[in-house]
């Protein structure tokens, strides 16, 4: 790996981020950068060059905590620091890795020192580190929940505090947070989402010629750093100059009273939550004026501002895409009124683009490449909903259940108004209905899995954890993480004469030590298997079948499990997403079902096994939920329901906790879905007892037979 980083000014394209980014360099108090884009962006290059633009900083010699020499920290562990000329160093970026524990994030306290010498022995974390620096987060929305928790707790109070067993350290831990992420492997929690001043959308420009100055300069940076940095020497001075200048300019710049009606008149119209966007937008608008080079506030800024500070705050559910409405934006900064904003100068310290231009008229925009050598730069696309539907396929074979047809249920060719969302003109062949639009989503009943478990952090099923609940000791397997006092004392209370204990202090060995045994809850991997046939579509049921997986699916968000879907209609099953932490894909490939066909349910059954089976391999620490939706009808070939009941034991066999949604409707129920449920060892739940409101007594837990007997 090379020594040199890739030069700031070099990277190709991506506007919105460089300039996201240089904000935060002249006003840390924006609050960081959370950039959300598909892999080889060359995001992670951006963050890692930023650290080389920021001016040096004085410390304190041998402070640990980087405390400044004008003004140490009064609780500093490594204090009272004495007045003294400080030393200067570059500013820090600090990676925390996405698996790091939390003692690598906060620091470690030595628990056998501090009882047995009564001293606290405190080893620094990355959060000390960080202090006055960059705290960068790689895949931050992998991050796991007792560390966003840390997170939160230092941006919220400028210190990090650590606590073990009555033995406390605080430290001051106020940093500039960059985060970036892939949305395809799943979203951020809203707590830490808002935490981050400003968001902005990348992706690789789809320009051959934009590509071509990527991949020249990345190769050119590969062959000699050294030499490719010198060449980009003369313009990372000048950028770095230019932040040291908006620095200084900062606290003369005047944000009037129009700007500030405008700025509440657009957090109040998009409905954001709280005052934090406000102060944000503010902020931002202030330090654009400043890199202008201006000292008012122009509507322009305040506008720049919504664009970079609004679209991960509006309220919004976690299937919706994020972005802002330009149009309704610039018809609120209208409406909020106010002359009194100067228009900014097109022929200032900006022209140019926001990072001054670069060689040969390129400019810090014109190229980079990825850290792993991908495509960088290109213009941010405009934010994209979910698509309304997609084409029918070709090869649906019509419905011809061998069961006979319940009495009031419609004839399979007739539309579906399910929840009023009546499906779209054309139905494809074979009697292909068109898909149709999903029910409100509502607060699902809680389905957990069996037992106790060792997966990931998250709000499901219970576990063994780092965090939660004492249930027991155990002797440490490592390094003592969580210390249980009264099993220690016990351990080494009958050793106490023969180590020749004189004093009142308890004389503790390494052998004494116990570690606290802690249960909590585990994210676990739903995967749904959904029958699209006919039937289904017939029956009236779709629409309110798809509200009802979005609202399970809402339900997995929140309780951060992995999700994948399976359908199953007309000759075969197909893995329409494979597991995930995206529950947005998971909707938007639902959204886009269409309906209509046999119904397979054999081998629906089959493709979840196989899909299971080689999640097991990669993650057997994650333990699954089927969730099969149907009325449980089978067509197709000989004996459909037999070979049904033969799938499902299978699933029953490989013990896999499973729920299935009753489906069925009319006034005559055959209760398939019930069956089916028996079969897999399961549980089955109508769409109504699905619900959170719903008749009290419902069991939560999906109990399987082998259990239950």
């Amino acid at each position: 790996m090379a020594s040199v980083p890739y030069p700031f000014t070099a990277v190709v394209g991506m506007d919105d981020m460089r300039l996201s980014l240089l904000l935060n360099a002249v006003s840390p108090g924006i609050g960081g950068v959370l950039v959300r884009g598909e892999k080889g962006t060359a995001k992670s290059t951006l963050v890692r060059s930023l650290a080389a633009l920021l001016p040096a900083m004085d410390v304190v010699p041998g402070c640990r905590f980087s405390c400044a020499p004008e003004a140490p920290d009064p609780g500093c562990p490594d204090g009272p620091h004495e007045a003294a000329p400080g030393v200067r160093r570059p500013t820090r970026l600090v990676e925390l890795p996405v698996g790091a524990s939390e003692d690598r994030l906060v620091g470690a306290l030595d628990i056998e020192r501090a009882l047995s010498e009564g001293v606290k022995a405190f080893e620094p974390g990355l959060l000390a580190r960080a202090h006055r620096g960059i705290l960068y987060v790689d895949e931050v929305n992998l991050l796991h929940d007792h560390l966003v928790d840390l997170l939160l707790d230092a941006a919220a109070m400028g210190a990090s505090h650590v606590e073990r067993e009555g033995v406390s350290v605080r430290h001051a831990a106020r940093f500039l947070l960059v985060g970036t992420m892939n949305p395809e492997e799943g979203e951020l929690r809203p707590q830490l989402l808002d935490r981050f001043g400003l968001t902005v959308e990348v992706a690789a420009s789809r320009d051959p010629e934009q590509r071509v100055e990527v991949v020249r300069r990345r190769l050119a940076y590969d062959d000699d750093p050294a030499g490719f940095a010198a060449r980009w020497a003369g313009d990372e001075a000048a950028l770095r100059e230019r932040i040291a200048a908006a620095r200084d300019l900062l606290p003369h710049v005047r944000l009037g009273d129009g700007a500030l009606r405008r700025i509440a008149a657009t957090c109040a119209a998009f409905e954001v939550d709280g005052m934090r966007a406000d102060i944000v937008m503010a902020r931002t608008a202030t330090a654009l004026a400043a890199w202008a080079g201006r000292t008012d506030v122009a509507v322009e800024d305040v506008r720049r501002a919504a664009l970079l500070a609004l679209p991960h705050r509006r309220r919004r559910s976690p299937f919706d895409a994020p972005g802002l409405d330009e149009d309704r934006l610039d018809e609120v900064l209208e409406q909020a009124g106010g002359d009194d904003e100067p228009e900014p100068d097109p022929q200032g310290p900006g022209d140019g683009g926001p990072d001054g231009g670069g060689p040969d008229g390129g400019g810090p925009g014109d190229g980079g490449p990825d850290g792993d050598g991908g495509p960088g730069g290109g213009v941010p696309p405009q934010p994209a909903g979910r698509e309304a539907e997609t084409a029918p396929e070709p090869d649906a074979a019509p419905e011809t259940d061998a069961l006979p047809e319940p009495q009031g249920d419609r004839p399979e060719t007739e539309p579906s108004p399910a929840a009023g969302a009546a499906p779209r003109p054309g139905a494809g062949p074979a009697g292909e209905q068109s898909p149709v639009g999903a029910a409100e989503p509502f607060r699902a009943r809680v389905l957990t899995v069996p037992g106790v478990g060792d997966g990931a952090a998250g709000r499901r099923s219970r576990a063994r954890t780092e965090h939660g609940r004492t249930t027991g000791a155990r002797r440490p397997r490592g390094a003592l993480t969580r210390l249980h006092l009264a099993a220690t004392v016990q351990a080494a209370a009958p050793h106490q004469r023969a180590r020749g204990r004189s004093g009142a202090g308890l004389v503790v060995r390494r052998d004494d030590l116990r570690q606290a045994v802690r249960e909590g809850r585990e994210g676990n991997l739903v995967l749904f298997a959904v029958d699209a046939s006919g039937s289904m579509a017939a029956r009236q049921r779709m629409g309110a079948v798809k509200g009802a997986v979005l609202s399970l699916l809402l339900d997995a968000y929140q309780r951060r499990d992995k999700v994948g879907l399976v359908t199953f209609r007309g000759r075969d099953a197909e893995l329409v997403l494979p597991p995930t932490s995206s529950v947005d894909a998971a909707a938007a490939r639902l959204e886009r079902l269409p309906t209509g066909g046999r119904t397979p349910l054999a081998a629906g059954l089959l493709k979840a096994r196989e899909v299971l089976r080689v999640e097991r391999l990669r993650d057997p620490a994650r333990r699954p939920l089927l969730v099969v939706v149907t009325d449980g009808r089978a067509t197709g070939g000989p004996e459909p329901l037999r070979l049904a009941a033969r799938a499902a034991g299978l699933h029953a066999a490989d013990g896999t906790a499973s729920v299935v949604v009753d489906c069925e409707a009319g006034h005559v129920r055959l209760g398939l879905a019930a069956g089916l449920a028996r079969d897999l060892g399961g549980t089955a739940v109508t769409l109504d007892e699905l619900r959170a409101d719903a008749i009290a007594g419902l069991v939560k837990d999906v109990r399987s037979t082998r259990r239950a007997a």
